[in-house]
């Protein structure tokens, strides 16, 4: 049970609207609070089952793959974790790829090129071109 000492990790409005997205509309008070056990306890065996992966690792933090360590005999949530990685991963990718200076956005090519949109070369429109250097023979 939760007290003041032990708060709920998550939201029953969240928990609520889990359920809800299972076809459960009226969910009773006592479910929600039982699936909120459920969920927590499971988030904190989680999270000290990578802590001790991590302290045989002889490391002080916990790494990503510490959590997929612990999750590798559930295919399906060790599934669901490397693609929401790797989403995240695309993600990031893109953003580091949008250009804030212009405007103009990236796009990644098929085979991982890059492709600039709208954006002319350096040099071409009366801006300097770099001088060679030479070189010693």
């Amino acid at each position: 049970m939760h007290t003041i000492a032990n708060p709920p990790l998550t939201s029953l409005t969240t928990v609520a609207g889990l359920l809800e997205a299972f076809g459960d509309t009226q969910p009773l008070p006592a479910t929600l609070t039982t699936l909120d056990e459920i969920i927590t306890d499971f988030i904190i065996e989680t999270c000290h089952s990578a802590a001790i992966c991590a302290s045989y690792s002889r490391r002080q933090k916990i790494k990503v793959d510490d959590f997929k360590w612990v999750l590798r005999r559930d295919a399906k949530k060790l599934g669901r974790v490397t693609e929401i990685f790797f989403a995240e991963k695309i993600l990031k990718d893109n953003r580091k790829a949008f250009d804030i200076g212009t405007g103009e956005g990236l796009v990644q090519g098929k085979k991982g090129a890059v492709k600039e949109l709208g954006v002319e070369e350096e040099g071409e429109e009366g801006g300097r071109k770099k001088k060679k250097r030479k070189t010693e023979a």
